[in-house]
């Protein structure tokens, strides 16, 4: 059975330093405030260095002041409030599996044929233009050097002024990959009709079945896109499920061009 707070104070109390025996003194003063406190704020209240704090709770056994906390409050739990360090506790759980459904939905709605005839077209194009905007560049520029790693003839656009001059001029040889979180974003759903007047092949990478770019596109790839935002002020929405597919694509592109070689 592991000992408790006051256990390990009158076991180790000869380990301590004075600045140490100090805090101990000022945290058993403290029990319930100290709860709610993170670790630098403790070491402001109790005028002692976050290292003392990490010191002192490693010589009573524990790995970390946040270690001490979960191990108090599970021995305090039916005299003591810790409604803060639960609550905290809580949204990091939903943040997890938050995420943990982006991911698993946007796997469960990938359609495999859809997969491999977006691979197919890759394979057989000339050239593979990408255009992204906003954070969505950087799962665009992943994508490009990897094509770049294996030989593939590959180009990537951001500058909307670029993207819509480019995409009146594409050849038919070649295949367009948007990448966009919304799909509405207005520079790709205009590159997106001059391509589709011009008869280029076109693909999209989105989380929105009903977009404009959807619409446009000959093949799209769906991903699952959670309405809880941690940025609610900012576009900055999580690009974790078109990151998902962008690199399942590859992955499964490397394997296809693979396979054709042998």
């Amino acid at each position: 059975m592991s000992l408790t707070f006051k256990e390990r104070i009158h076991e180790r109390i000869d380990s301590l330093s004075n600045s140490e025996k100090y805090l101990i003194d000022y945290i058993t003063k403290n029990l319930k405030r100290v709860s709610r406190l993170s670790i630098v704020q403790l070491s402001m209240k109790a005028n002692v260095s976050t290292a003392t704090i990490v010191r002192a709770m490693q010589k009573l056994g524990y790995s970390g002041f946040t270690s001490f906390k979960f191990k108090l409050e599970e021995e305090y739990a039916k005299d003591m409030s810790f409604t803060n360090v639960e609550d905290v506790d809580q949204k990091i759980k939903e943040a997890v599996e938050k995420n943990r459904r982006e991911v698993a939905e946007t796997l469960r709605m990938l359609d495999r044929g859809t997969i491999e005839d977006t691979i197919q077209k890759m394979i057989h194009s000339q050239k593979i233009m990408l255009f992204a905007r906003g954070l969505s560049e950087l799962i665009a520029k992943e994508m490009l050097i990897k094509l770049q790693l294996i030989g593939k003839y590959s180009e990537m656009h951001d500058d909307p002024n670029i993207i819509r001059t480019m995409s009146k001029r594409i050849p038919v040889e070649d295949l367009v990959i948007f990448i966009s979180l919304n799909g509405k974003t207005e520079e790709l759903v205009e590159a997106a009709e001059n391509c589709k007047n011009n008869g280029v092949s076109t693909v999209t990478i989105t989380t929105n079945r009903n977009s404009p770019l959807c619409a446009l596109s000959e093949l799209s790839l769906i991903g699952y896109k959670s309405r809880m935002s941690y940025f609610p002020d900012y576009e900055v929405r999580s690009r974790l499920p078109i990151m998902v597919i962008a690199r399942i694509l590859m992955d499964a592109y490397v394997i296809r061009t693979q396979q054709k070689e042998k």
